[in-house]
This record gives structure tokens, sequence and C-alpha cells, in this order.
């Protein structure tokens, strides 16, 4: 069953495998098959997954509320951590409450399609994430797709479109090409024509806005017409996401999204990691300093040394090199010179790519093998 498909992924370079990482690593490094790279395929653009006041949280934790939640939060799965972390991210975030998902993908499918039914229209950007995708496709809504970050090909639609309610969806950092919604101008096209604005911060939240996200980077102050989901699983270095808005988008979520209502809660271990997470992305602005510092320097070299990187603007680097088995070759040259940025290859994205995550965990003697290494490749 299905080796006629897997051969054909095999024959068109599409076939894809896991490869697991060995245990902890110093920073920005990974550990695979016993052999150490530098990491340039992560998203803990922060470098928190292995800060040891969070691991230490995490333990502390365990001991005080077990392991497992066995249970959702409408059961008994949930603990006065999940409480603590929701009033947090929500004052963080400048909204009236907050949320906690299992993922940010379970966030997306399952807010959407009941925060936009039947009888109204969603607007969403052409290279959204796929959990939007999915989120629009389980909506009973209709669904407009807008041409990439182009404000006037949204404007030009929301026009022309009547329905109960309208909803614009977009990522704040698109997390394959690197760029960012010109979300002020979004923002302006909502409020003129009624509309809620719902922004995947996932990429944003510790990276843009002094760690604080999209709204704050544009100077957007959060409205009720505003909801933004966030996850802890990337620069926070945690697991686990987020809704924050109006205070009567989240309580008519807890009662119909679908993947709040079934799934067990969070352990509480998980949940003081994100708190600890969120302590030291409001305490330290140094690590979000660093890691700008980082991208400039490596988007410098890259300039120098003539790669196509798209629109990107910022940590997140795709390295267009070619077609889908030149990008391959390239990515395992790269790994001979102990470097670790995996292929990115269609249906994920319509041109392959090299995507180059740098973080603050980076240092300067990194970023420089890293372009030696293409250097090399290329």
């Amino acid at each position: 069953m299905f080796s006629d498909e897997i051969e054909r992924l095999r024959h068109d370079n599409l076939f894809r495998h896991i490869k697991d990482r060995g245990p902890i690593c110093p920073p920005a490094r990974i550990l695979i098959n016993n052999i150490e790279y530098i990491n340039f395929s992560s998203n803990d653009y922060l470098g928190l997954s292995n800060h040891p006041s969070i691991i230490e949280a995490a333990n502390k934790a365990i001991e005080k509320y077990g392991l497992g939640a066995g249970a959702s939060r409408l059961l008994s799965g949930g603990t006065e951590l999940h409480a603590t972390l929701e009033k947090k991210i929500a004052e963080f975030k400048g909204s009236d409450a907050a949320l906690i998902f299992n993922s940010g993908y379970t966030a997306n499918i399952s807010a959407i399609p009941v925060l936009a039914s039947e009888g109204d229209i969603i607007f969403s950007d052409e290279l959204n994430h796929a959990s939007i995708i999915d989120g629009c496709r389980l909506s009973k809504a209709k669904k407009v797709i807008y041409r990439h970050r182009d404000v006037e090909h949204l404007s030009e639609l929301i026009k022309k479109e009547h329905g109960k309610r309208k909803m614009v969806i977009t990522d704040t950092v698109f997390s394959m090409d690197g760029d960012i919604a010109p979300l002020k101008e979004i923002s302006d096209i909502c409020t003129q024509h009624d509309a809620i604005l719902y922004i995947d911060d996932a990429h944003g939240t510790g990276v843009l806005g002094s760690g604080r996200g999209a709204l704050t980077h544009f100077g957007i102050k959060p409205t009720p017409q505003i909801i933004q989901m966030g996850t802890f699983s990337k620069a926070l270095g945690s697991y686990g996401a987020f809704i924050a808005a109006d205070k009567n988008v989240i309580q008519w979520l807890i009662n119909t999204a679908r993947g709040f209502i079934y799934s067990t809660a969070l352990p509480a271990c998980v949940i003081a990691a994100s708190l600890e997470a969120l302590n030291i992305v409001q305490n330290d602005l140094s690590l979000i300093k660093n890691l700008w510092q980082n991208r400039e320097m490596l988007f410098k070299g890259l300039m120098d040394l003539g790669f196509y990187t798209i629109n990107s603007e910022t940590p997140i680097i795709p390295i267009v090199v070619g077609d889908t088995n030149t990008t391959l070759k390239f990515s395992e040259l790269l790994m001979h010179h102990n470097i670790y940025a995996p292929a990115i290859r269609p249906p994920t994205v319509k041109v392959p790519r090299i995507r180059v995550s740098v973080t603050a965990a980076h240092t300067e003697e990194d970023i420089n093998k890293l372009l030696k290494g293409l250097r090399f490749a290329k």
C-alpha cells in the first residue's frame, strides 16, 4: 500500500525521512548519528530551550504536580499555573485575556472555524502557514485569498465582498520566506471595513517589538477586533500556544474550540517552563539584541556572497540555490562542513531553498563557518 506513491516521491527528490537528534548539546548545536553540527535549522531564536532556569522550573513543577495532566482543562487537567500563564501572556500581549492551546497548529485549526462560520468571509494571505489554510478549510465561511503581502489586492477584494462578518488572517513573520506582513496597512483596512484581524504571531513573539510581537513592532494598539495567536515553542523555547484577545472571544473559544475542549491539557512542567521563559524575555532584552545583531551579520555576509534571499527581513533567511536536486546537494555539502541546514522542498514551498534560522545563541565564529561553508558549496 502506497508503495507507488512513495516511489514517485523518491523519484522527484521529495521523499522525506526523520532525523532524530541526540541529547542536549552546547548552544546552537545538534547531535545527529553521534556527529555534532552547528544548527541553523531551529526556531529556538533566543536559545532558551536549554536554559538552566527554564529546566529548573520544569523540574520543580514535575515534583509538585506530577507529569501527565490526565484530562482536559474543562475536566481536571488544568492547574493554577495554566491560569497564571494565561494572565501573564494576556498582559504581555496587551489583551483582555488569553487561552492556552497544545500547539500553534491546534490553535489555528480550532479557533478559525468557530470565529468565522457560515455567512462570514475570511481573507487569507496566499503564503499563510498550513495550519491557517487548514483552519480556513474547516470553517464554513467563504474563503478569499489575496496576493502575498499585497494590501491593494486585499483592499480591492474586501470592498467587493459582503458577509455577516469579515476576518482577515495573516502570518506576521512568514516562516519560509522570513518577510513580515505589512500589518499597519492591513490593520487600517480592517478598521475601515469593520473586519476582525487575526494574526499568527508564532515567529514574531519573542523576536519583534522587543519580544512582545508584531503589534508592538508596528505600534498598533490591541483592540477587541484584533486576535493574536502565538506560540511558546519557538523564541520562548518551551511548548504550546495561545490566543490573546477580547475576553468575550476567549470565553467563546473555551466553549466552542474543539482542539481545546477535547485535548488533554499540557503538563504543568511545560507551563512552568513557558512562565519562566516569559519572565526571561521580559527582563533580559540582551537576548533579542544579540539575535538581531547576528541576523544582520549573517545577512550582510550572504549579500556579499551574492546569494538570493527572497525578501527576508528577520532571522529566517531563505537561500535559493537552484532546483530541488541542487538544493538537496547544497544541504549535503553544508553537512560535510558540520553545518545543519536542511533543504526545504515542494509542497512546503514552491521554490526550493535552504532555510537558515540564525539565533541569539550563535557566535560570530558559527556565522563565519556557515558563510565559509556556503562559499565552498556555491
